[in-house]
């Protein structure tokens, strides 16, 4: 079943360093609303998988490997959510 916008928008936007409601809802609007969604449902899964990851034993890593794959895999996450990745986003453009 398909997650409502207000379902994939629920997540804390003070951790983004650009977030911008009127980008968001024009790219929800948009021609590529459906791709920007999906980003959004890609991001709660790197949410989800970041917090099992935290959860469970982190292996051989050290503390400092743990922490920046966590930071890097968050900056991913919150690119997805900014719209940076849409069709002529912030870091697809030429």
């Amino acid at each position: 079943m398909a997650k409502s916008d207000e379902q994939l928008l629920d997540f804390d936007k003070e951790r983004l360093a650009h977030w911008d409601e009127e980008r968001v809802a024009r790219a929800l609007a948009g021609e590529n609303g459906a791709i920007y969604r999906n980003h959004l449902e890609i991001a709660q899964w790197i949410d989800g998988w970041i917090e099992r990851m935290e959860e469970g034993d982190v292996g051989r890593r050290t503390p400092e490997h743990q922490r920046g794959l966590v930071a890097g895999v968050r900056e991913i996450a919150a690119h997805l959510r900014q719209t940076d990745f849409v069709p002529d986003g912030d870091l697809l453009r030429d």
